[in-house]
């Protein structure tokens, strides 16, 4: 435990007798994940985007003059991940010397020092980081996981994959890969689909789901690449597999058409997780656009912004299945009153040194403290550029 000084004192008394506790040091920490195998999805067939081939992400790790610790990240994929770098860079110093508990004080701080970029977006991605960080860091100092910090509604959280079913992936690894996530206890089967043949994402579709059994939940993810006629007719054929929800059938800023194809299929629509801010999600729940809303923490601001997400979303009796991410979103989802679901992907495991638990289609809470992650020494290998504001104590 670190002393605080007689000026510390002084300025935390000038403060209020409630400030306790000051910001003294934090680390910016960009990391390059690279993937064993390049992923493609609609995306990428549709000519939109090349594969991707690693994942890019932004780190922040705090010490407070007491000595307490948080973690917290943000990430982008293809582009991006210099900029989230550069801008954390450039308003890390307005951290040091506040209330690590002030969060959503801190929050704004952040935004304001950043104003002429905007609320959403790149600038926002970068805030996240630090957020998520002191968010960590009070559970931390509370002894209680972040989801019992929040007040958690349930202990485990339904689970599904995803990473198996990109549509680079041929059909008969597809299924080889669903049994490998049944097997691990993971819940419910996500594939890609946004072909631009649709009989093939049909054919596939069939394929899993003879194969997995009408009884497994089953997803499909076209990645924005209909227009509204396709997403009509193929929503209308997709009926028959009996989905848990088709996601991101139109483009992600296309309210309007995800609302009229949501009040026209029987299907549950899913959609969010590409928007870049809470005002964005406002205009899908206002006008009715999803079921299922699938907001990203890193993406939209970190879990200051999420939590007056789902407050919203809970008002309009909405089911949540936060888009990746896993580390932070089992915590967010395992608060959410309706029952929710969560994404997993074993993508970022290499860059901590704790595993999630996984069982009877679960994933589970664990005990450790704060978000319960560490950054492993694979995670420093990759790291590619560092900055330190403050001193260390």
């Amino acid at each position: 435990m670190v002393t605080t000084t007689n000026t510390t004192v002084q300025a935390a008394h000038a403060a209020g007798e409630a400030t306790l506790d000051r910001i003294a040091w934090l680390r910016l920490s960009s990391i390059t994940l690279p993937l064993a195998t390049p992923i493609s999805d609609a995306k990428v067939l549709t000519g939109r985007q090349k594969p991707m081939t690693e994942v890019a992400l932004l780190f922040v790790e705090v010490i407070t003059e007491q000595g307490h610790e948080g973690i917290g990240f943000s990430y982008s994929k293809r582009a991006g991940g210099a900029g989230q770098f550069a801008h954390a860079r450039e308003i890390a110093d307005n951290l040091i010397g506040e209330d690590p508990s002030d969060i959503g004080k801190i929050w704004t701080k952040l935004v304001w020092a950043g104003a002429s970029v905007g609320r959403s977006g790149l600038a926002t991605q970068a805030i996240a980081a630090f957020d998520i960080a002191l968010w960590d860091l009070k559970a931390k100092r509370a002894g209680l996981p972040l989801a019992k910090l929040l007040g958690a509604h349930r202990d485990s959280v339904r689970c599904y994959n995803t990473s198996g079913g990109f549509l680079h992936t041929p059909t008969q690894q597809v299924l080889d890969n669903a049994d490998a996530s049944l097997s691990q206890g993971i819940g419910g089967i996500k594939i890609k689909v946004g072909h631009p043949d649709g009989a093939f994402d049909l054919a596939r579709l069939t394929a899993v789901r003879e194969h997995i059994g009408d009884g497994v939940p089953l997803m499909a993810d076209a990645n924005q690449q209909w227009d509204r006629p396709t997403a009509q007719r193929m929503g209308r054929a997709m009926e028959e597999f009996n989905l848990v929800w088709i996601e991101e059938p139109l483009d992600a800023y296309d309210a309007q058409g995800h609302a009229a194809l949501a009040a026209s299929l029987d299907t549950p629509v899913a959609t969010g997780e590409m928007l870049a801010s809470v005002a964005e999600h406002v205009e899908l729940i206002r006008l009715g656009a999803c079921d299922i809303i699938q907001p990203d923490a890193p993406r939209i601001g970190g879990i200051t912004q999420f939590l007056k997400l789902a407050h919203l979303a809970e008002h309009h009796h909405l089911q949540l299945a936060p888009h990746f991410a896993m580390e932070i979103h089992l915590h967010l989802a395992a608060a959410y009153p309706i029952e929710p679901w969560v994404e997993h992907f074993d993508w970022l495991e290499p860059l901590f040194n704790e595993r999630l638990e996984i069982k009877d289609g679960r994933m589970y809470v664990s005990a450790r403290p704060g978000l319960g992650f560490t950054l492993s020494d694979q995670a420093r290998a990759w790291t590619t550029a560092e900055h330190e504001a403050g001193s260390r104590p």
